[in-house]
């Protein structure tokens, strides 16, 4: 069975779907099978995949869950994308805000990604979800969905300051709707550590959370040719394999699977 990982923070602009796209393609480079689910009516993540008119898109993840509400049988493999560096997608468009307040009226609305998941999970090594910026119904679905949750932060003071009420979320979902959810750690994107502020932020991650929540020794560093790679539709490793970005997410990889190893 697949781990789920929820890639989740209430705030936008913090390198989710990048980081999403590049854990999930490292993944892939190491041997195992990965699906990342776009779980954001924005559809970045399916933008970032090189899918640049998600509202185009026929079957999408907004298909997927209007079936298991409807209590609707799936083809194996419906609505799923292949990317060319080898990890499957399900897309999101605009559809999938509609799904959000339908939600509202469904008996057991929480579980409704969940039920999907399980349908897939044998085929998959590793799921990762990417979520939209909010605490809403979705991202409550992604998070009873998920074995453990990634927290990218980007350092800066006020998404670091925001960190108390997704934590607040995360605890409430652990208990009352998935006990088993744990948080893999947080995640620092778009560090600079030429600055004193960059430097005083993550100091202050850790003197906060530090003590409880695993924060990952790898901080993805800013770089403008990691925000290039959502045009070109490919990752930082295809894009620009040599840079500091790939480097430190191939450790990111690393510290995820925690070993380091390769799928035998």
């Amino acid at each position: 069975m697949a781990k789920v990982i929820a890639i989740v923070n209430q705030k936008g602009g913090v390198a989710k779907s990048t980081s999403c796209v590049n854990l999930g393609i490292g993944l892939v480079k190491k041997g195992y099978k990965v699906l990342a689910i776009d779980f954001d009516p924005q559809g970045s993540l399916t933008e970032s995949l090189g899918y640049q008119n998600p509202d185009e898109l026929e079957i999408t993840v907004a298909t997927i869950l209007h079936c298991e509400m409807n209590g609707l049988e799936l083809p194996e493999g419906y609505g799923i994308l292949h990317h060319e560096e080898g990890m499957d997608i399900l897309p999101a468009n605009i559809e999938l805000s509609g799904v959000e307040v339908s939600l509202v009226n469904v008996m057991s609305r929480e579980y409704v990604l969940k039920q999907f998941i399980k349908t897939i999970s044998p085929e998959y090594d590793y799921i990762l979800i990417d979520n939209m910026p909010s605490l809403g119904m979705l991202t409550v679905n992604a998070l009873a969905a998920a074995d453990s949750v990634i927290i990218p932060v980007m350092a800066h003071y006020l998404p670091v300051k925001g960190l108390e009420q997704l934590m607040q979320t995360i605890y409430k979902v652990r208990k009352q709707i998935n006990r088993k959810l744990q948080i893999d750690g947080i995640l620092l994107t778009m560090v600079d550590r030429r600055t004193n502020f960059s430097k005083e932020i993550i100091e202050l991650l850790h003197d906060n959370y530090g003590e409880y929540i695993n924060i990952f020794k790898t901080a993805i560093p800013f770089s403008i040719r990691a925000a290039e790679t959502s045009a070109e539709g490919v990752s930082i490793y295809k894009h620009d394999p040599k840079g500091r970005v790939a480097e430190a997410y191939k450790k990111l990889v690393e510290e995820v699977i925690g070993d380091g190893s390769e799928r035998k």
